[in-house]
């Protein structure tokens, strides 16, 4: 039979808002009394729940154990706790319980899918055919990202980058930390490159190396998508790699690389630059050649090679070397 509010055994009504901070009908309806007759007692509280003083007594320290009832002092008997106050400690409770319990549902998540890996090595990866198949997996990945991404980014470039900027954008305005390590050869592009200063202008701790071993994506250091074609004549195929010392190796490998590659950052104090001479700092940071410098900035590359010599004149460096040192130095990149 369905419970009621008005069901004698006190459970909690699904249909009541107290059910969702674990007050029972009868709390609620004691409660209630209390709040309208605070002087009553425990005699008249009976009287008002047609209940003994008893069940009254037993269920007033239930109430005092939830923060709806002040305990009797030396100016009196037992109060009602103002509602607006009670009800947020109830709420506050409740929400720290809730995250107890998914905390505990995440490390028990990891002990079932360690027993699965064990009875099946076959779920330690996933093949995802097709450009919607790895969509589909990448937004979940982000989604379900607590702590950082870290991507390699490399040509080829095999499906539209409108997506996944979209998914890392959103990742870095929830305050997830995102970590890109980009291909010079790549950043040769210049939607690649745009997209790159992007990603930084939104919070993206961007690096770069003269190349990058693969397409990666490793998410809290325990998920990973990588492709598994290396051009387009191979279609859409990626294989994601859950929790394992497979995932633990992608990280310790995307770290490594970290160590060595050089910060792709913006001109944060540029010191009389004009916007052809931060934009050729940036792109001099990228690691990029002198005939992609030059196509970035519609220049010869006489005129480069002349623009690239008076920056080193002006910072005192006799080599492009101390030239990014120099510029690094001064917040220029």
């Amino acid at each position: 039979m369905e419970t009621t509010a008005n069901d004698k055994d006190g459970q909690t009504s699904a249909a009541s808002p107290w059910a969702a901070v674990g007050v029972s009908a009868f709390d609620e309806r004691l409660y209630q009394a209390i709040l309208n007759q605070p002087d009553a007692g425990m005699t008249g509280w009976a009287l008002l729940t047609g209940s003994s003083p008893a069940r009254v007594r037993e269920v007033c320290d239930r109430l005092l154990a939830l923060g709806l009832l002040q305990p009797p002092d030396s100016m009196g008997g037992i109060r009602a706790v103002d509602p607006r106050v009670a009800i947020r400690g109830l709420i506050r409770r409740r929400e720290t319980e809730s995250e107890l319990l998914a905390a505990t549902a995440e490390e028990m998540a990891s002990a079932f899918e360690a027993g699965l890996l064990r009875e099946e090595p076959s779920r330690l990866v996933e093949v995802a055919s097709g450009e919607g198949a790895i969509a589909a997996r990448l937004e979940e990945m982000y989604a379900r990202a607590e702590h950082e991404v870290c991507l390699f980014d490399t040509p080829p470039y095999l499906a539209p980058a409108g997506p996944q900027v979209d998914l890392q954008a959103d990742l870095l305005s929830r305050g997830i930390v995102s970590r890109g390590i980009y291909s010079a050869t790549g950043l040769e592009d210049p939607k690649v490159l745009s997209r790159a200063f992007r990603m930084v202008e939104l919070g993206e701790q961007a690096r770069v190396l003269p190349s990058v071993p693969l397409k990666l994506l490793v998410v809290d250091g325990c998920r990973a998508l990588l492709p598994l074609t290396a051009s387009a004549a191979g279609g859409y195929c990626a294989v994601v790699v859950w929790h394992s010392a497979v995932t633990e190796a992608l990280q310790k490998l995307f770290d490594m690389a970290w160590q060595q590659a050089a910060p792709l950052g913006q001109a944060v104090d540029d010191s009389g630059l004009t916007e052809s001479e931060r934009t050729l700092t940036r792109l001099l940071a990228a690691g990029m050649k002198d005939e992609a410098v030059a196509r970035h900035l519609g220049v010869s590359l006489r005129t480069l090679r002349r623009r690239v010599s008076e920056l080193q004149e002006r910072l005192g460096a006799a080599s492009r070397f101390q030239l990014g040192m120099r510029a690094s130095q001064r917040g220029w990149v």
